[in-house]
């Protein structure tokens, strides 16, 4: 087997620097990469990298760089993605050590570069912020106040300020003047933590709301570390027409992008750029997802717009990529490529598209190559081997540790894909391993690495738990039967309700210096109109 190419740090460093496209993945799992990484290594888990590689890398001559820990994922990455017929792919050199030992930065946490970004906008445009204890007295006082919470519905929906509508990030500049139409309505925005607060309100200012408007410092942490409580389980939504009559919200969000350098293509130029071999070429719609699920133009992947601004290495790695951004209102792709722009992206949105060109229905469907094939088994059949204890059989879970927590087929054991040499010899003996996810899709690729390391028939639960649970079959809840550490996904701090106050506090001191950590690390590019 040839060896594989190793791309040095000054390589990677000067390919960032010249916008040259390169995607930089951290192969870990989640956990892990959110503890120390290079500031735009995108997490990309080998784990699944089957299920997501040409969604996120769509050009299979795109240059890949791969980094881990030392623990040999990046090599079997990089084989992984050979085999699914990427050409261009390296280690990083010395892997995260050697990167630290080059002198290069090193960054906590998960979406760092859209959270920094929000940092350096703060800084540098000096965004409106009231505390929670000066919000606080504003709403007992019966001021003329609204509250717009800028995350997603189901954030919102875990816990909120008491008496806040949810606004998710990109409709802010659609909807806040249908929300506030009297100018003298104070506008507060909200998020868990900081960024979107800042970029929400920041993009109020920017498309000249009248309103006073100021960001919730801290958001919903800065709320609990004041003392107050926070309501759950709130359906407070802007209404389906809030703003998309409104000429004014378009005329300035076309000047915000404008001003931010974004540029103009069609629908027709936007599919010839993803054909092309030489540059990559993203494609969104930056709409909600009920919207996108209706009707949307073929090749698009939904990406609502405050999501996107949000978790922009998820969304789009290659850094030096070309972006695509679709509304049908004038808003909403326009303030969205404003921020994207100015995190130093190319981005384009599209003019001239009509109803007739939104041709596709339903969720995006991801591309995906064709597993090996493994023997099936029905929910009903598993069923029934599991109740006949001589059959020794054992169920393999993959699906993420948190639904696995939240419910699963009674002694299946949860398992990270990546960490199946190292756990599987600690489960008792078995005759046969039955395989499940969610839908049976991350499953049926962890077949033959199952049937190679312990030589016992492997068989394929077919649609997953979420079959098992159709059947009408019992589930068993709770952090039973981990056969791997929960590292899977990054616990954060801003999530839920139970985060301890050091952890809460501990992630704000984090926040406040990602400015200076951008400055030591040099190779952002982002700039504030």
């Amino acid at each position: 087997m040839s060896a594989i190419p190793q791309r040095s740090f000054n390589d990677v460093r000067d390919a960032l620097l010249s916008k040259r496209e390169i995607a930089f993945l951290d192969v870990r799992e989640e956990d892990p990469h959110a503890q120390r990484h290079p500031l735009f290594a995108a997490n990309l888990s080998l784990s699944k990298i089957e299920l997501e590689a040409l969604t996120k890398l769509p050009r299979k001559t795109v240059p890949i760089v791969l980094l881990d820990d030392g623990e040999g994922l990046a090599e079997r990455a990089a084989r992984r993605f050979e085999e699914l017929g990427y050409t261009d792919v390296a280690l990083l050199e010395g892997g995260l050590k050697g990167w630290e030992r080059a002198g290069g930065e090193v960054f906590r946490d998960v979406n760092v570069p859209s959270k920094a970004f929000g940092e350096f906008v703060e800084a540098k445009r000096h965004t409106p912020a009231l505390s929670a204890e000066a919000v606080d007295a504003l709403l007992k006082s019966g001021e003329d106040v609204v509250v717009l919470d800028a995350r997603r519905y189901d954030e919102y929906q875990t816990m909120n300020i008491p008496g806040s509508i949810s606004v998710p990030g990109a409709e802010l500049v659609l909807r806040a003047r249908a929300l506030a139409p009297d100018p003298r309505t104070r506008v507060i925005v909200n998020c868990a933590g900081r960024t979107r607060s800042i970029i929400g309100t920041q993009s109020l200012v920017n498309a000249g709301l009248p309103n006073p408007v100021a960001a919730l410092r801290n958001g919903t942490i800065g709320w609990l570390l004041a003392g107050q409580s926070l309501a759950h389980g709130s359906a407070r939504q802007f209404g389906t027409d809030d703003g998309r009559a409104d000429d004014a919200s378009r005329e300035s969000a076309r000047a915000v992008a404008d001003r931010a350098g974004v540029k103009r293509t069609t629908l027709v130029e936007a599919q010839r750029w993803a054909d092309d071999a030489e540059r990559t070429t993203y494609r969104f719609d930056v709409r909600t997802p009920a919207e996108y699920e209706h009707a949307h133009a073929a090749g698009f992947q939904g990406a609502p717009g405050g999501q996107l601004v949000q978790e922009t290495e998820m969304f789009a790695p290659v850094r030096g990529a070309r972006v695509v951004l679709f509304d049908d209102d004038g808003v909403r792709a326009n303030m969205t490529a404003s921020w994207l722009a100015q995190m130093n992206n190319d981005v384009y949105v599209i003019d001239g598209a009509t109803s007739t060109d939104l041709t596709e229905q339903g969720p995006w469907r991801a591309a995906k190559p064709l597993p090996a094939a493994t023997p099936t088994i029905t929910a009903k059949e598993l069923a029934a081997l599991l109740d006949d204890p001589a059959s020794q059989t054992i169920v393999l879970d993959f699906t993420a540790s948190a639904n696995h927590v939240r419910g699963h087929i009674p002694g299946a054991w949860w398992t990270v894909r990546s960490r199946l040499a190292l756990d599987l010899p600690a489960l008792p003996d078995a005759k046969q391993y039955v395989l499940t996810c969610g839908s049976g899709a991350l499953a049926a690729f962890a077949g033959p690495e199952v049937a190679a390391l312990t030589s016992k028939p492997v068989l394929l639960l077919e649609g997953g738990t979420a079959a098992w649970t159709a059947a009408g079959l019992p589930l068993a809840k709770g952090e039973t039967h981990l056969a791997s550490p929960r590292i899977d996904r990054y616990r954060r701090p801003y999530e839920g309700t139970d985060a301890p106050r050091e952890a809460m506090n501990a992630y704000l001191e984090w926040e406040y210096g990602l400015v200076a950590q951008l400055e030591r690390d040099g190779t952002h590019g982002f700039f504030a109109i």
